[in-house]
């Protein structure tokens, strides 16, 4: 497996906590001073894909014992003849087959696109996702990346007004909205997710009278990180009397006197709002399939051109039953996040022991997809989310899935940037510290080793300035910058791993360009042992 040591010396960077096969810390924090693969390369962006201190060193991979099934379990291949889906006007001469030409645009569901096969996951209630919004909404929009706007925004707004299940105002899904589309420009999506309490509150009427076709809508069937509803935990009993009120389940219930006393006396320090469980009165897959399919009917009712659904880590039959629905209905796109991702807040230990983890999850996904296409199906596109990080992961998911997979989904890694350019901007501009939720007082020596200003900073700084002009600038939060930044790194990593593979474009990536390092994980995705792949051909080679 892919070494999960804190630090690694050829690149320079060291975890904070303990570290997950992503390369991230178990535990991200938003303070963070540093310096991971992802916190590195947010501000020096493509030069996190070399070696440090070229010229006085070597470098040689620590990467050499492959055990278990998991993404770091498959290879990269690589070849050494042949340039195929050269781009029209280019040649397949050494000087146009260049992995800067590389086309990483995709084309997903009807009509939409996006500039990198990447999208965020979901980033909803969670106060994280209020406080950080503005960074990740307007880099993604200027990286041209689909951003989903998460469950609950509505119901946990104390100002918007929700009367009789319809809305009047909704102050934070707007500023949510407004903020990528004001830097949108063709490429990429705002996604609106819906579940069970944003369909009573009228979110889907709200959103489709507003805004229209400019967003899409997703409906929300799960995620990787647990298998209960989305949670958010407040401090304030006034504010958890209002979302009990507002129709959510809140834990300790803050109506019960017992409750207060020991909330007052510091005994409880919280309360947990819960969503609920969707399809609880259907008594199995039929059913819930004539349901999906009356629930999309009326969304496009309201004027949905497209629309999307988000699944979790569940099993076998629900898998099926979420490739089914969305393909019979004519959906966009479908995320299938596997376990045991997450962005938000998930009991830690369901979410380290629940749910079918990613690479088996989206192994059985590509093998159902073909299974449906090979009955005539238009499968719906895909995008594969839980634990991925690096542009080595967008490969191989995009690989595994083949042709199905549109995108890869990254919660925790998008966030990360965001993170890091505010407390930046914060430490730089003490007068705005608290307007973009900084958390540092200087910049830390992680940073000055790099630099002092966003200038020297951020790599993607001056190609941000270029496409917004330097008056806009001023409006750019420097978590934008950093998430351009990042966005750079694995594009360009990205390039260089296909141009490897001899495919100009992430659109022709197939599973013949990946391989199994182990035969458990050989048997459990189907993708052959790295020996095996063109062996045949070999022999014919040797004794032709």
């Amino acid at each position: 497996m892919r070494n999960l040591s804190k630090t690694n010396d050829v690149l320079g960077t060291t975890n904070r906590g303990n570290v997950a096969p992503s390369g991230l810390c178990t535990l991200c924090r938003a303070d963070c001073a540093g310096k991971c693969e992802t916190w590195l390369s947010s501000l020096k962006g493509r030069a996190m894909l070399y070696p440090r201190d070229f010229g006085i060193v070597t470098a040689g991979s620590g990467n050499t014992e492959h055990v278990g099934v998991s993404y770091d379990a498959l290879r990269i291949q690589g070849y050494n003849y042949g340039a195929y889906a050269v781009a029209a006007g280019r040649t397949t001469n050494p000087d146009d087959c260049l992995f800067t030409n590389v086309n990483l645009e995709t084309a997903f569901g009807s009509g939409l696109k996006a500039r990198l096969p990447l999208m965020t996951g979901a980033l909803g209630s969670t106060f994280i996702a209020a406080k950080y919004w503005d960074s990740f909404a307007i880099g993604c929009a200027l990286a041209g990346l689909p951003i989903v706007i998460g469950e609950n925004v509505v119901g946990v707004d104390r100002a918007a007004v929700i009367e009789n299940g319809k809305i009047t105002a909704a102050p934070e899904l707007d500023r949510r909205i407004d903020g990528y589309l004001r830097y949108f420009d063709g490429y990429g999506a705002v996604i609106v997710q819906l579940n069970v309490e944003d369909a009573r509150n009228g979110v889907a009427e709200y959103v489709a009278d507003k805004y229209g076709d400019k967003v899409v809508v997703e409906l929300k069937w799960g995620q990787g990180a647990k298998n209960i509803g989305g949670e958010i935990e407040v401090k304030s009993l006034d504010y958890a009397l209002f979302l009990k009120k507002r129709g959510y389940l809140v834990d300790p219930d803050p109506q019960d006197p017992a409750v207060v006393e020991a909330f007052n006396n510091g005994a409880v320090k919280g309360f947990a709002r819960h969503s609920r469980l969707g399809y609880t009165d259907l008594p199995g897959n039929d059913a819930v399939r004539e349901a999906f399919a009356a629930n999309v009917a009326y969304l496009r009712s309201l004027g949905f051109r497209n629309i999307s659904l988000k699944t979790g880590a569940y099993g076998m039959e629900a898998l099926a039953l979420s490739l089914r629905c969305a393909t019979d209905a004519g959906l966009d796109l479908l995320t299938i996040d596997g376990a045991g991702g997450g962005t938000g807040m998930s009991p830690w230990n369901m979410m380290e022991t629940w749910g079918v983890p990613s690479i088996l999850l989206h192994a059985k996904a590509a093998e159902y997809a073909a299974l449906l296409a090979s009955r005539g199906h238009r499968v719906v596109d895909l995008s594969f989310a839980g634990g991925l990080a690096r542009e080595d992961h967008i490969f191989k998911a995009l690989a595994l899935g083949a042709p199905y997979v549109k995108l890869v989904c990254m919660g925790r890694a998008v966030m990360i940037p965001g993170f890091l350019g505010s407390n930046i901007e914060g430490a730089l501009n003490p007068a705005r510290r608290e307007a973009v939720s900084g958390n540092w007082d200087s910049l830390p020596k992680t940073v000055t080793d790099i630099g002092r200003t966003p200038e020297e900073l951020f790599a993607a700084y001056a190609t941000v300035k270029e496409k917004v002009g330097a008056a806009e600038m001023a409006n750019i939060p420097y978590g934008a910058v950093a998430i351009c930044t990042l966005a750079d790194k694995l594009g360009a990593g990205l390039q260089q791993l296909l141009a490897g593979a001899r495919k100009f474009a992430v659109t022709s990536i197939d599973r013949r360009d990946i391989a199994s390092a182990n035969r458990e994980t050989e048997r459990e995705t189907g993708v052959p042992f790295i020996t095996d792949v063109q062996d045949e051909v070999a022999r014919g080679v040797l004794l032709g």
